[in-house]
């Protein structure tokens, strides 16, 4: 294999007409699927010899679907949110010069004939694309793609050298966990190369269970080789035989093109007996999990292999003591793809990004109230404000920030002020978050704080493998009495015990995602304490979201008198007369909200 790697870096030769469609989980829920077919039959209907590339996503998921366009004589020209009616019409005008429908150019040279060049878009200019350079662009089930683009030149590197010395170029690289807390990768792999064992295993973390976070199966079903690459440069390191790529069964597509990539892999020689002509045999399966949030938790991952996933005492460490007792090194996606990067870039194009505890860069999935939902890919460092606003831009319908989760259920909320915070594990745990995996759910002024917190809890008691009493029990109280606070019930002694309880949760759970659970709790009260306390004191919800501290009325100058509202109440508690006013009697509203929908004259207001 050799001799396909010395012709690994270079772009493939472009064929008179090229039509990209992505097809990754996020892409096909927004119907990229309809618009492959109609690129199909609109190339047979003009007579265009084309070749359809289909690749994974670039990330800009508020573009979904999109197709791009390349010719030898014109610009690659990427056309946003494509509806399958507009194919022809946009393959037409292209190869007739055309592009004025198009988003963005794919060009170092600017814009073409009024098109922008997608490098003068702040969403894209503001990235630094490290691991995801080649995700949007290459076929993630072809491995000659991904040869092309200087795949697997990192193995061939990793493997000249001594276990040691791959483990050096980890620590001098200062690459850190990217799934978590972020450990530094190097110790890991120390820890497990130092052990003396005939077996040891790698495994790659892909559960990924936080919701609003695709980080990671965007980039495993973009660019699978890459995180294949990484996971065997781990193996040589340590001495392991063989490797698991865990994903949850929910995502059958990021499992089949994993599947895809080590069947290819192995074809090619990149797995299986004495890779590339050395001494190192390596295998690699993927496994498909039930799927559990607990499961990203390490030392519960490997017992969802070895069977049913509950958390461990730590010591013995994975490192030491993990699959089936041998010792094993558990990295996440994101972290192999930047193993696989640092081999093939070097050292320098890695360590110029990011700060001096926290090298590289990060890729970031930011959901909640923003226009442009996506994955963005920033150095380490990058401020809060600037994946909300410049990247995502801010929240739509001239709504403001509120605050920002950071670090998924168990992560905590940045309030608006700071939100020039920068992104990195220290500075974010000081403040009351963590990084996480990596995602970002922007809360806007119409969300009640407090609701925002009893959602995280009431989601991590349900995730909760219940192994600890502390999570089991402790995480179900504070559930309890956020449900009082929302509800109108609670004291103020009630906030102090929210307080404690979520402080010994901390220091007593198990493993850490029974640590990091009181978060979102103990965040909220830290930066919004008077919205519990009106909530408490006043019987009041400022963002109008605890329906129980909320009273409907009817507005009498926007009420037609349908009857609409009075039809849908389930406790008759509207009346009125059809072409008049309708009222509400607040003694007998449940507070369901149903005539608040069912209104179509927006007459029924919160108060």
């Amino acid at each position: 294999m050799s001799e396909v790697l010395e012709l690994g870096i270079g772009d493939q030769k472009v064929d008179e007409l090229v039509v990209r469609v992505p097809l990754a989980s996020c892409t096909l829920a927004a119907g990229a699927g309809k618009v492959l077919e109609s690129v199909e039959k609109a190339l047979g209907k003009l007579g265009i010899d084309a070749r359809i590339k289909k690749t994974g996503c670039m990330g800009l998921c508020y573009l979904d679907p999109w197709v791009e366009l390349e010719s030898k004589k014109l610009p690659p020209a990427i056309y946003a949110n494509v509806k399958p009616e507009q194919v022809e019409g946009i393959i037409r005008r292209y190869v007739e010069g055309d592009l004025s429908s198009a988003l963005a150019v794919r060009s170092e040279t600017g814009e073409f004939k009024g098109v922008p060049s997608i490098n003068s878009l702040p969403e894209w200019r503001l990235q630094v694309r490290y691991v995801s350079r080649n995700c949007g662009f290459i076929d993630p089930e072809s491995i000659e793609d991904y040869l092309r683009a200087g795949g697997y030149l990192g193995l061939k590197k990793a493997l000249k050298l001594s276990r040691e010395d791959v483990i050096e170029v980890v620590r001098k690289s200062g690459l850190r966990g990217r799934g978590g807390a972020g450990f530094p990768t190097w110790y890991k792999w120390r820890i497990a190369y130092e052990q003396r064992s005939d077996i040891k295993y790698v495994i790659c973390n892909g559960d990924e269970g936080d919701p609003g976070a695709f980080m990671n199966r965007l980039l495993a079903e973009s660019d699978p080789h890459r995180v294949l690459e990484g996971l065997i440069i781990a193996g040589y390191a340590i001495g392991a035989s063989r490797g698991y790529i865990f994903v949850r069964a929910e995502k059958p597509l990021m499992a089949d093109r994993l599947e895809v990539a080590v069947r290819q892999a192995r074809d090619y020689g990149f797995l299986g007996e004495k890779i590339l002509g050395t001494n190192f045999s390596f295998e690699v399966e993927v496994y498909r999990s039930a799927g559990a949030f607990v499961c990203g938790e390490e030392t519960a991952l490997i017992a969802a292999i070895e069977g049913r996933s509950r958390t461990r005492q730590r010591p013995p460490y994975p490192a030491t003591s993990g699959l089936w007792g041998k010792p094993t090194v558990i990295n996440n996606v994101e972290t192999l793809a930047h193993v696989a990067t640092i081999f093939q870039t070097g050292l320098e194009e890695f360590t110029k990004y990011g700060t001096e505890r926290s090298k590289g860069t990060k890729m970031f999935c930011v959901t909640g109230s923003v226009r442009k939902t996506g994955v963005y890919e920033v150095p380490i460092g990058t401020k809060i404000r600037t994946l909300v606003y410049e990247l995502a831009g801010g929240p739509p319908d001239g709504r403001s920030v509120k605050a920002v989760q950071v670090g998924g259920p168990s992560g905590g909320c940045i309030p608006a002020d700071l939100l020039d915070l920068e992104l990195d594990y220290e500075t974010l745990q000081s403040y009351g978050a963590i990084m996480g995996s990596g995602g970002l759910v922007v809360i806007d002024d119409t969300n009640c704080m407090v609701d925002v917190a009893k959602y995280f809890i009431t989601f991590t008691l349900a995730e909760s493998c219940g192994k600890c009493l502390p999570c089991r029990v402790g995480v179900r109280i504070l559930g309890d009495i956020l449900e009082k606070v929302t509800s109108g019930t609670a004291t103020l002694e009630d906030l102090e015990i929210l307080r404690e309880l979520g402080e010994g949760i901390m220091k007593s759970s198990l493993c850490a995602l029974g640590g990091t659970a009181p978060n979102p709790v103990l965040s909220t009260l830290r930066y919004f304490k008077n919205e519990y306390e009106e909530h408490v004191v006043m019987r009041r919800c400022p963002a109008k979201v605890c329906s129980r501290l909320v009273t409907y009325e009817i507005n009498p100058a926007r009420c037609r008198g349908c009857g609409q509202c009075a039809k849908n109440c389930p406790a008759s508690a509207i009346s009125g007369q059809l072409g008049k006013a309708f009222k509400i009697d607040a003694s007998r509203c449940t507070k369901c909200g149903q005539c608040l929908i069912t209104c179509p004259f927006g007459a029924v207001v919160k108060v």
